[in-house]
């Protein structure tokens, strides 16, 4: 069994009478990939601060690496990396040297400051964009530069606050694709938010839900969306139009549905959907060629557990 690199009990933090972390109990293993999912302002860049020590909880208690958040927050830091809101990158220096100069400010002796700048930018390949400015790089290119410093002093712990924000769909594939590789790679246990759930329920071994401060689930993704009761069905025809689309969405056994190209997308709430849907479809006048069927999915999950709440 894996020895635990984050546990916290009943950690809670106020901002006045705002409670943004309220009553979290929880267990991270040492070497996975941990998913920290949530809404905007549920909680989950305050609770990365308080568990880097960056912010001092009103409530509870948090140990990182075995270490406490309040009384040994500087040997937490030294252990571990972040990638936070901001990349932080130096733009008007080179990849090579963004990376050398973070490792001398780790006291890195000249020949490890080379090696592991060769070693992560070949890892990520960089390495023949070594000598070029990053200012002009693509936000993607800035944001695997980034987690590669987080990564630089070998740290046992990194922290990703939401690494594929703003990207577009391939970039995030690819920053999504190599965080994996040096996941595995490196060893290390990475605690990662993200707003993109498929990306969560592909990379993460486990992971939490939060909504208004407070942890609703832990689980593995599958185990997660097998909970969840949901299903859903991708029905290709002819015919979809944004009126089509609007009448399914509006059926009482289903809570949501959209277009993917020919592809209608309905997700369901009851196990009599599908006829539902497919008699609404057919009075409408849509043409149906395939209908294929899914289990529910890690953002069927978060859907029923954040509005359960709400």
């Amino acid at each position: 069994m894996n020895p635990i690199a984050i546990r916290t009990a009943s950690l809670g933090r106020r901002f006045g009478a705002v409670h943004a972390l309220d009553d979290v109990t929880l267990e991270v293993p040492s070497g996975i990939i941990f998913g920290f999912l949530g809404p905007n302002g549920s909680g989950k860049t305050t609770t990365i601060r308080l568990l880097l020590g960056l912010l001092e909880a009103t409530e509870g208690s948090a140990q990182v690496l075995g270490f406490d958040t309040r009384a040994d927050a500087a040997a937490i830091r030294e252990r571990t990396g972040a990638l936070l809101e901001h990349c932080g990158l130096y733009e008007r220096l080179t990849a090579g040297e963004n990376l050398g100069l973070y490792g001398r400010f780790w006291r890195m002796p000249r020949a490890d400051r080379r090696a592991r700048t060769a070693e992560l930018l070949s890892l990520l390949d960089l390495y023949d964009r070594r000598d070029e400015i990053v200012g002009g790089w693509s936000r993607g290119m800035k944001q695997q530069l980034a987690i590669a410093r987080a990564l630089y002093h070998r740290p046992s712990l990194v922290f990703l606050d939401e690494p594929t924000a703003g990207l577009d769909p391939l970039a995030a594939v690819a920053l999504r694709d190599r965080l994996a590789h040096l996941a595995e790679s490196e060893g290390i246990t990475v605690f990662l938010t993200t707003h993109n759930l498929a990306e969560a329920e592909r990379l993460c071994t486990l992971a939490g839900i939060v909504n208004k401060g407070r942890l609703l689930a832990v689980a593995p993704p599958a185990q997660l969306a097998a909970g969840s009761g949901l299903a859903s069905i991708e029905i290709i025809g002819t015919g979809l139009t944004d009126a089509v689309v609007e009448m399914v969405a509006a059926l009482p056994a289903v809570s949501s549905a959209r277009r993917d190209g020919r592809a209608l997308m309905v997700g369901l709430t009851s196990t009599g959907g599908t006829t539902q849907v497919i008699t609404a479809l057919a009075t409408a006048g849509y043409q149906i060629e395939t209908i294929r069927h899914t289990a529910g999915s890690l953002e069927d999950a978060f859907r029923a557990l954040v509005e359960a709440q709400s």
